[in-house]
Order: structure tokens, then sequence, then C-alpha cells
């Protein structure tokens, strides 16, 4: 990239374009109606239509059924899969003990408080003591036939 001085300085596109100018003629293609199109209601003053309006019709979100509800004591997990750690043993060449800490600090959860659960995705063939706060059923035995441990976090 050439180096930049006040001599090759350029505006960002369309920052430097004209305002757009309605109702000041015929010649400037914006006359007459103003871009606001003949008659109805968008073309009067003050207009503005609800979110959802279809014009009188009774609108999709009232025709749609209301369904279900959310239920405020939801606990959400975050899912760690059995590849993922193995893929982690593999990389580190340590498969001593994952503990809540090392699993945060190896990058292996997106958001950080969350609970975990470890689910049987892939397989594992170390031994290597895991501790979630919950695991599938598969997953745990997965990792008890590889001679590991799962140990639940209260």
């Amino acid at each position: 990239m050439a180096n930049r001085n006040l001599s090759n300085l350029r505006a960002p596109k369309k920052a430097n374009e004209n305002k757009k100018r309605i109702g000041r003629g015929m010649g400037s293609g914006m006359g007459k109606t103003s871009t606001r199109g003949h008659k109805g209601q968008g073309s009067r003053s003050g207009s503005s239509l609800m979110r959802g309006f279809e014009g009188g019709q009774m609108p999709l979100h009232r025709r749609l059924p209301k369904r279900g509800f959310t239920n405020i004591f939801r606990v959400e997990y975050q899912v760690l899969g059995l590849d993922r750690i193995a893929e982690v043993i593999a990389e580190t060449g340590d498969a001593s003990e994952l503990t809540l800490a090392r699993i945060i600090s190896l990058g292996l959860l997106r958001k950080k408080g969350a609970l975990i659960k470890v689910l049987a995705n892939g397989e594992l063939t170390t031994a290597v003591t895991v501790h979630a706060h919950k695991f599938s059923a598969t997953a745990k035995a997965a990792i008890e036939k590889a001679g590991g441990q799962a140990i639940v976090i209260a």
C-alpha cells in the first residue's frame, strides 16, 4: 500500500454525495409527488404505519396461534464432546485431569460462567478424569471404559 499523506487522502464512498432534495421541480426527478407515489396512506403527511400492519387485513402475527411459554427457571448447559476432549489430549499430550479451570484455560467453552454437560460425540481412548456438571449416560460409560473417571460437580 502506498504511503498515506495529505496529497493522496480520499473521502470514503458516498461521503460526498449531495442530500436528496425533493419537491424542487420536475427536472430534479424528485418533483411533484416528492418520491411518495400517488395518493394513498403513504403519500399523506405524518404517515407511519405500525409494524406488522397489513392495511386492515388481520396481520400474520395475529392469525397464527399462541404457543408455549418461556420457562424462567431453565438451566442451560454448554456442550463438551468427547471428541474435543480427545483432541485436547492429543495436542497437549497431558491426560491427567480436566477440571473446570483447566477446561476454561484450554478454551473448550464459549461462555465462562456456564454449566458443562459432556456428551458422547466421538470416541475417547485415553484414561482421563473429567469434572463437569452433567454427563450423558453414554459419555460416562465411554470415559469409564477408557479407564477414566466422570466426576459430577455440584
